[in-house]
């Protein structure tokens, strides 16, 4: 095996355990939402620019972490084309 597919296998790993983890991640904080949700929605006492409060906290973690996994996909894209790119420029 030569060093380029190593490397290219080495790279799909970390992308396919990122990806798992990641996915992983969403569940529980979408599991954490739904849990939130509830709260906020039998939580009376709480007003309402509180729960705006809450909503505004959720879906600004929702766009972080958006931007997080788009942000490492090209990552992932850059080096991907790197090494495709590589072998062919030494021929």
């Amino acid at each position: 095996m030569d060093q380029k597919q190593a490397v290219r296998q080495m790279i799909d790993f970390q992308k396919s355990s990122f990806d798992n983890s990641f996915n992983a991640m969403v569940m529980i904080q979408e599991q954490a939402e739904k849990m939130a949700e509830t709260f906020l929605d039998q939580a009376k006492w709480l007003p309402d620019d509180g729960k705006s409060v809450l909503n505004q906290w959720i879906s600004a973690y929702k766009k972080g972490r958006a931007e997080f996994k788009k942000s490492v996909d090209e990552n992932f894209q850059k080096v991907d084309e790197y090494f495709s790119t590589s072998g062919k420029e030494k021929k």
